[in-house]
């Protein structure tokens, strides 16, 4: 069983620089959806990097789908030479990517960004309008099945002027 908020404390206690993407970050916009990983997209830079491969590591990080016997190096050069990767951890799923099709790398992801305190700490969200464009170029069933909900919250937003963490029960049951 996925341990997402053990893998939210990893992030921060590493001071990982990253942008919650995925079902996470749509969760955190008002979603349903319910969600057994975490995606990130995480910064490039090697200080990141090397704090990344230490995480990783304290948590048994493996790639996810990879035949036990094939080698696999983790570390911050390994990470430096890749973009995206897939983990299974004991925390349970954790996808890293340097890149979010449809939106760009973590600067990209950064601007906009929501931030929203959550066990203690603070972690940047992506957008909900840039959600919305990841998951419609994704174009994956589990993506576009939830596209109708998210954009409806979108479009709330826009017509309220009201964002996450700022909902009030009066303005859910509207």
């Amino acid at each position: 069983m996925p341990d997402i908020e053990q893998e939210l404390k990893l992030l921060a206690e590493h001071n990982i620089d990253c942008v919650i993407i995925g079902g996470i970050a749509a969760r955190a916009h008002g979603s349903s959806h319910e969600t057994s990983d975490l995606d990130v997209c995480y910064a490039r830079h090697p200080d990141n990097l090397d704090k990344l491969a230490v995480a990783l590591l304290s948590v048994h990080a493996t790639l996810r789908g990879a035949p036990k016997d094939v080698p696999f190096r983790l570390d911050a050069e390994t990470l430096r030479h890749g973009l995206n990767f897939t983990f299974d951890t004991d925390l349970g799923a954790l996808d890293l990517l340097g890149e979010v099709r449809g939106v760009g790398g973590y600067s990209e992801c950064l601007k906009d960004c929501i931030q929203i305190e959550m066990l203690g700490s603070t972690f940047n969200i992506l957008s909900l309008d840039k959600l919305v464009v990841a998951k419609r170029t994704a174009g994956r069933p589990k993506d576009l099945a939830m596209l109708p909900e998210l954009e409806a919250i979108l479009e709330y937003e826009r017509v309220t002027g009201v964002l996450p963490g700022e909902r009030t029960s009066d303005d859910t049951n509207s």
